[in-house]
């Protein structure tokens, strides 16, 4: 009985995930021009009174309106709106997982603490009812990341309107997750331990066992193979460059560790995750090219005797250090939370990080992170036409208004199970 009440629940979230979904949008074959809005590139600059002009899922032209040329395409008068590049979302686990409560619909993690092999886009939903929210906040693509583990596997970047995960992908298989160990771990209270911070004692033990790792990876990939290892297989491209690792990892020593320790191996395009005391090794971090993905800025400060407001100011103080800067989704409702991206951005804003340096962190920054930067990630002619029209301020809540959006040219639905839902009990209560 149990059983079945249980295959009855699945079938009705699936059918209704199937029925709220949107039809993705089909190939562009109609030019578009968006004429009078103030145009944020991404990479710093503002035109207001803007042209952009876009045919073929590729941007055409972009210049001031001003200028004497012939519009393509359908226009879209949108004087007073602003123009951006679609938002990326660095290090997400969106569509891994529907709904937390049944184990059935969450594939976000595998079991093993070593699997670089582990790819997460062959799981990842693109008919997701959580991934079909990001467009109406102008968040168009993402780096889907898995979990767990010591290395989580691999992650892959996509768009966020599509039939299935071969028509998502952007970039496939870009980087591994690793999950640096702690320097500093808590007393386990509920066996009567202090539940206070505490030095880990496993810590050198845990570091000596990723080191082994990859030493035993290099080994093996230029050694005469006898048999097929699909975890070191997949660090080839890590070795040669073509593939990034990023660390999750925070802390001054634990920062120091991580890129010492790939340095030696000979391991150089990685990133840093999460940085917490990333400011107190700059030099090393810049001296090393190596770039920072910060999670979002709605938290409270890592340590005791931190300002109550270090975390919004971390984007201006690494900035300042002259270190390229990301923003990723990590932590608590990390799916849900997603659509808030470009709020976390807006919060970095408004404690000292210059505003367009603010859409920069969601653009250009993540895109050249990820290694995507030359087709998306700022409107630049010869790019994808992955952007979208605001009504107002898309940092700002209040200006965050999406009336159209477009990825590699294809106009947008922006409707979703969210909105269905708002209009059907809008008037509820009005009659």
């Amino acid at each position: 009985m149990k059983k079945n009440i249980l295959y009855s629940l699945l079938c009705f979230l699936f059918l209704g995930n199937i029925v709220a979904q949107q039809t993705p949008a089909p190939k562009q074959t109609v030019g578009y021009s968006i004429e009078g809005a103030t145009a944020h590139l991404g990479n710093g600059q503002v035109i207001e009174n803007s042209l952009i002009m876009f045919s073929g899922g590729k941007i055409t032209f972009v210049g001031s309106a001003n200028v004497r040329i012939a519009r393509i395409g359908t226009v879209i008068h949108a004087k007073g709106n602003h123009v951006y590049p679609g938002f990326i979302a660095a290090n997400t686990s969106l569509g891994l997982a529907e709904i937390d409560a049944v184990r059935a619909t969450r594939d976000v993690d595998e079991v093993g603490g070593m699997l670089p092999h582990i790819r997460s886009i062959i799981a990842y939903n693109a008919e997701s009812r959580v991934v079909e929210t990001m467009r109406p906040n102008g968040i168009l693509m993402g780096q889907i990341a898995p979990r767990g583990g010591t290395i989580s596997g691999t992650s892959s970047v996509v768009q966020f309107d599509a039939w299935n995960w071969e028509d998502a992908v952007v970039k496939v298989d870009d980087a591994i997750h690793l999950n640096w160990p702690n320097n500093f771990s808590r007393g386990r209270w509920w066996l009567g331990e202090d539940g206070g911070l505490k030095p880990n004692k496993d810590y050198e033990k845990n570091v000596n066992e990723i080191n082994d790792f990859f030493k035993d990876a290099k080994r093996y990939l230029k050694g005469n193979k006898q048999s097929v290892n699909l975890p070191f297989e997949a660090l080839k491209e890590v070795f040669d460059g073509t593939k990034k690792v990023f660390v999750h990892v925070d802390g001054e020593n634990g920062i120091t560790d991580a890129v010492t320790m790939f340095t030696k191996l000979g391991i150089k395009n990685i990133v840093i995750v999460g940085g917490h005391e990333a400011e107190k090794v700059a030099e090393l971090l810049k001296s090393n090219a190596i770039p920072v993905v910060l999670e979002r800025a709605h938290r409270l400060p890592s340590g005791e005797d931190e300002d109550y407001d270090r975390p919004y100011r971390s984007a201006k103080i690494l900035s300042d250090a002259g270190i390229l800067i990301g923003l990723g989704m990590d932590g608590e409702m990390e799916r849900m939370n997603t659509r808030n991206l470009p709020f976390y951005a807006g919060t970095y804003a408004a404690y000292g990080l210059p505003k367009e340096k603010a859409v920069q962190l969601i653009t250009q920054n993540n895109a050249k992170i990820l290694g995507i930067d030359e087709i998306v990630g700022t409107l630049e002619v010869g790019k994808d036409a992955t952007l979208f029209i605001s009504k107002g301020d898309a940092l700002d809540m209040r200006g965050n208004s999406i009336i159209e959006a477009f990825i590699q040219g294809r106009k947008l639905s922006l409707e979703t199970h969210q909105t269905t839902l708002w209009k059907r009990y809008s008037n509820k209560y009005t009659n």
